[in-house]
């Protein structure tokens, strides 16, 4: 054993602190590596056509899509139970608070509740915080928000006689309206994914219903339970419609629909195929190692999407994206409004101390138990420092040529506009129609071992 890995041993032992006896210091990784040299990085920009709401009209695009939706069933002055997530959804509190602002004004009473499952910590007080951070604030909407983990039981299954349960508030409302992001789901594929239903099924479920959503799809399947049951949540409960939206590359609001209960599943298949063909994506199907500055729940369900990295560790039965390959990930850090829930982590080969000393342990298995994906938040090594952490991923690959190893960095999943690729990478974008190169490469600048050059963001 080399002299700095004893004194790393000797350092840690009986220290309490995780991020101290985790976390492998630089030399030791650089020692064992053989401190090898690492690839320039150039920067790169993907080059995509979009055409985004401008952000003034959002609010009117979502009051049009309320005007879409039928109300002849719910009495005058009834409440409008309005669902609302925890994703980041660009430009959501104009969204819902144009929602508000069209039922209020056709004479009904508005309300939001979280539609988001366990996130918050499985708590009311928390679910509100998330809302709250996300701008979807009483003050900002317009309307009152009520937030509990109370849910009803509205019926079961036919075949299985699984109960499907809702939350309390909505349930006892006259009117339900989900608004909700349409997008590919991290974990399964299937004709509805991410959506209108799924909000229904697992989203109005609170902690409990998606928790029984989960354990029945490791053998049932998403694909097939989420269209069963919101089959029977329409017909049981006063669900009018819902507001979907679609994003562009960006991430940009490009869509905003009022979709009928009928339409809930044939309308959103097709909303579905729009968001695959805008969604971002890496602009490589083979890549030796991609470097994430950061991961959260706002950024993917699983920190990071599974869509993007082409990873589903996690799943049991469900089968990982057939592109791209990558042989290593890196991730740096949690975003500040995942609230240290590193669900997903375990897509990584290797994180970052930031993520440990960041980490909420209990929000994060909350999360894992009851979405049955306990394989999501396995920890991976922990290094000290950016260098270390990308000499470990590229000794473990086989021989490196730095002038053929292809690597790239990115802010996360979501923000893909913009890379830093390495020559090989950088090389290829000169001959692609759909690539820009923005900066030549160079060697990497780290201060104290970490990266120096800041994360890119769109």
């Amino acid at each position: 054993m080399s002299n700095s890995a004893v004194e790393w041993r000797m350092h840690t032992d009986g220290d309490e602190n995780p991020t101290d006896w985790l976390s492998v210091p630089e030399d030791v990784i650089l020692e064992a590596c053989g401190n090898p040299p690492l690839p320039e990085l150039g920067v790169i920009e993907q080059l995509w056509e979009t055409e985004p709401i401008p952000e003034a009209e959002v609010p009117e695009a979502a009051a049009s899509a309320v005007a879409a939706l039928s109300f002849a069933d719910v009495p005058d002055g009834g409440e409008v139970a309005l669902g609302v997530g925890s994703r980041g959804i660009a430009n959501i509190p104009e969204i819902v608070a144009g929602v508000v602002d069209a039922v209020s004004e056709a004479g009904y009473e508005p309300f939001v509740f979280p539609a988001m499952g366990s996130h918050g910590g499985a708590t009311g007080e928390g679910q509100r915080e998330m809302l709250n951070e996300l701008g979807v604030t009483e003050a900002r909407i317009g309307c009152e928000i009520r937030s509990s983990m109370e849910v009803v039981e509205v019926g079961r299954t036919p075949d299985r006689d699984v109960p499907v349960v809702a939350d309390a508030n909505a349930a006892g409302a006259d009117a339900i309206v989900p608004i909700n992001r349409v997008k590919p789901h991290t974990d399964f594929d299937g004709e509805v994914e991410s959506g209108l239903s799924k909000m229904l099924v697992i989203g109005m479920g609170k902690q409990r219903g998606a928790q029984i959503a989960h354990k029945w799809a490791v053998d049932w399947s998403f694909r097939r339970m989420i269209p069963e049951i919101t089959e029977q949540l329409l017909d049981s409960l006063p669900i009018v419609g819902g507001v979907a939206i679609v994003e562009d590359q960006h991430d940009d609001t490009t869509l905003v629909e009022g979709v009928p209960p009928s339409g809930f599943l044939d309308r959103e298949r097709e909303l579905l195929e729009t968001a695959y063909e805008l969604m971002p994506k890496l602009p490589f199907e083979e890549l030796d190692l991609v470097v994430f500055d950061r991961q959260g729940k706002e950024i993917s369900g699983q920190g990071m999407d599974t869509n993007v990295i082409g990873r589903r560790p996690f799943s049991i039965n469900e089968p990982a994206p057939e592109k791209p390959n990558v042989k290593r990930i890196y991730t740096r850090g949690l975003t500040d409004k995942t609230h240290g829930n590193a669900m997903g982590v375990g897509s990584a080969d290797v994180i970052h101390e930031d993520i440990v000393a960041e980490l909420d342990a209990g929000t994060t298995l909350i999360n894992a138990l009851t979405a049955s994906t306990i394989r999501g938040v396995k920890l991976p090594p922990v290094v000290e420092t950016d260098r270390a952490g990308v000499v470990a991923a590229l000794s473990t690959i086989g021989v490196v040529d730095l002038d053929t190893v292809r690597v790239v960095r990115a802010a996360d999943t979501m923000h893909l506009h913009r890379l830093y690729a390495s020559p090989a990478l950088v090389e290829e974008a000169r001959d692609r129609d759909d690539l820009r190169v923005v900066e030549e490469p160079s060697a990497i600048a780290f201060e104290d071992g970490q990266f120096a050059a800041p994360s890119l963001r769109d």
